[in-house]
């Protein structure tokens, strides 16, 4: 049971990389076009379409807020540094 939590684990850590290589590049899109570096419309469904996705997959859907909403304000705090240099 460890080996595969810890293969997930991995997978996780994978996943979140490539999430951020992609996000890195939108930043890099905004920063160009000027763009406000947190879209609260988008963030607001993203969170709901999480939400939604949890509960049909048995996970909290409080906890997979609070994920998201961790990994949206790193992205944003990333999106300013972008912006800052």
């Amino acid at each position: 049971m460890r080996s595969s939590i810890d293969n997930i684990d991995a997978a996780l850590v994978h996943l979140l990389a490539e999430r951020f290589k992609c996000t890195q590049r939108v930043g890099r899109l905004k920063a160009t076009h000027d763009l406000p570096a947190s879209d609260p419309d988008r963030e607001a469904r993203q969170i709901e379409r999480l939400r939604s996705l949890a509960v049909e997959s048995d996970l909290d859907p409080a906890f997979a807020e609070k994920f998201l909403t961790f990994i949206i304000d790193e992205v944003i705090r990333h999106h300013e540094a972008i912006r800052s240099a």
